[in-house]
């Protein structure tokens, strides 16, 4: 339980008053008072099924497994995390497991030869997910996240809670301050099976197309848009980018 009276629920106020609470808590219980004391029935677990999103789900699923779990369908998964999505999604017993796809009629207008990911890789993770987590999240407060510090300097300083100063809902990062060392260490310890891509060199997986095998000495995410001045897919980002480019209509 935190110490003293907690500002108004206000965004960034609010953020910053429960990061300093429990910076030294555990993530299982910093994870528990978020899901049943701050945001009982308004939080949702955002996650990719990736190569580290294990420990999180099951984290949620030991404390309530009808936890919403948003999971950002795009069309260009690799075939072995939409596999892995069910058979980890059939072992945690998640019962609100919600595939979120990208609007119909924006892929037909947008990208409807299914190549925006080459020529414009902002616009098509703005399609394929910002636009898509905006609609899913519209109901609630907050949302969880796996984001690490230790996956690259674009991280380095996040914090365990933090607001986006455009819609004022929070973003809950319970995993914050873990080394994959730590991660690795839970999911022996719980029998949790890994993302298979992980032993194939891939440390770090998004979307097919973007992702690519990290060799020895590399940082986890030097596979994402390899070769590409981007480092993030925007979704946990304030703001976006509009779309631009041959064919784009915004």
């Amino acid at each position: 339980m935190p110490d003293g009276t907690a500002p108004r629920r206000d965004g960034a106020r609010f953020a910053a008053w429960l990061d300093a609470q429990y910076r030294s808590m555990a993530a299982p219980d910093m994870l528990a008072e978020m899901l049943t004391l701050h945001f009982p029935g308004r939080i949702a677990l955002v996650s990719s099924f990736g190569a580290e999103s294990a420990v999180l789900l099951h984290m949620v699923a030991e404390i309530d497994r009808a936890t919403p779990v948003i999971f950002l369908e795009t069309g260009m998964l690799f075939p072995e995390t939409l596999a892995y999505q069910r058979t980890l999604a059939a072992q945690l017993g998640l019962s609100d497991l919600r595939l979120v796809r990208p609007d119909a009629t924006d892929l037909r207008f947008l990208d409807g030869q299914g190549d925006l990911h080459r020529g414009n890789p902002d616009g098509c993770c703005h399609l394929r997910k910002t636009l898509p987590l905006r609609r899913a999240l519209q109901g609630a407060e907050a949302s969880i996240t796996g984001r690490k510090r230790a996956q690259g300097p674009s991280r380095a300083d996040m914090p365990l809670v933090e607001a986006d100063a455009r819609s004022g809902k929070l973003r809950i990062n319970p995993l914050a301050a873990w080394d994959r060392g730590q991660i690795t260490a839970y999911m022996a310890a719980h029998d949790i099976p890994p993302h298979p891509l992980v032993a194939q060199g891939y440390p770090s997986i998004g979307c097919a197309p973007c992702t690519s095998r990290v060799g020895d000495g590399e940082e986890a995410r030097a596979g994402r848009w390899r070769g590409q001045d981007k480092t993030e897919c925007g979704i946990h980002f304030d703001g976006t980018r509009w779309i631009r480019g041959p064919g784009a209509g915004i």
